[in-house]
């Protein structure tokens, strides 16, 4: 096909359409007109994506049939539909399809934190880097657990500080860098305070204080990591995909992960904010923080599952993403 003859014979109906789609009113003869011109020019961008895929004309009628529908449907408006949508199956489909990314990450952060506390509680050399005798001693005994002071203000300072460090991985996910940083320094943070805990006979506090709120708040960390990651590894290797539209696809899939940690992490933060340094029984709190984790795996798994098989991925919708040219094999 000639996309230049073709484009000057349709160039007119186009122009048409376009100045009917920029009016405020429309009288009936004008509403009919636009919506027989609607449909003629949804054949013309199908007609130019099959036979002669130019990518400017195919972006100038897609934008011209988006304004010609929002005035033809109305404009549209936040819903609770699409509050619903995302939570039930946005949010859950991707997390569900990096589930395994997330417990290799998990797995390497426990392992490296580990390995952190055990260097610090038995290395004389690396139990002084934490500090003088008196320093340790006095963490240890006091400052640790007043850190956890119960309060709003506390808990949003938590929450936000959070939210933002997994946005921070998701966003720089693509360096490959950022993620293994965030990650690697979280987890040595963790280990060797522990270390320096347990070499003052505190293991047990630290643990106590940390098990309410880490256990969901820690997850949420990890999967912030596994979702940079992925789409690091979406940039090494796309699959059968255009390099770019499979970085465009998982980026806007794996930022609705960033968004619902955001959930995540709010609670977490609630935890540690009003569960962690209250007076409830250690047994109490430590059962609310297992209790969180587990809704957030169930989440993820049950309605995750469903999602995934039901063709969603956590990406926009076509017409919200855009359309694609389709790509051979």
């Amino acid at each position: 096909m000639d996309l230049d003859a073709f484009t000057a014979v349709r160039t007119s109906r186009w122009e048409r359409l376009d100045a009917l789609a920029r009016r405020r009113r429309l009288s009936g003869a004008e509403a009919d007109e636009l919506v027989r011109l609607y449909q003629a020019v949804a054949t013309d961008l199908s007609t130019i994506r099959s036979a002669a895929p130019d990518a400017v004309t195919v972006a100038r009628l897609s934008d011209l049939l988006g304004r010609a529908r929002s005035t033809i449907a109305g404009a549209h408006e936040p819903a609770w539909t699409d509050v619903t949508r995302f939570v039930v199956l946005s949010l859950p489909a991707a997390l569900y399809r990096i589930r395994w990314w997330t417990v290799a990450v998990t797995v390497a952060c426990v392992v490296v934190a580990v390995v952190a506390g055990s260097w610090v509680a038995t290395q004389p050399d690396a139990l002084r880097a934490m500090g003088t005798p008196s320093q340790r001693a006095e963490y240890a005994q006091d400052a640790f657990a007043e850190y956890y002071d119960p309060s709003a203000g506390f808990a949003a300072m938590v929450w936000t500080n959070n939210a933002w460090i997994a946005a921070q991985c998701v966003g720089l996910g693509i360096s490959g860098v950022w993620p293994l940083f965030v990650l690697a320094n979280n987890a040595v943070m963790v280990g060797a305070t522990g270390g320096m805990m347990a070499d003052e006979g505190r293991l047990g506090l630290f643990l106590s204080l940390i098990a309410p709120h880490g256990l969901l708040e820690l997850t949420a960390v990890f999967v912030a990591g596994a979702a940079g990651l992925r789409l690091f590894w979406t940039w090494v290797d796309p699959g059968r995909r255009p390099r770019a539209r499979a970085l465009a696809e998982e980026g806007r899939a794996l930022f609705t992960v960033a968004v619902g940690l955001a959930g995540a992490l709010a609670v977490s933060g609630l935890i540690e904010g009003f569960v962690t340094g209250s007076t409830l029984p250690w047994a109490v709190k430590i059962t609310i923080g297992a209790a969180a984790l587990a809704a957030f795996w169930a989440y993820t798994i049950v309605l995750g599952r469903r999602a995934v098989a039901a063709g969603h991925t956590g990406d926009l919708d076509t017409d919200r993403a855009g359309h694609v040219l389709p790509v051979a094999g």
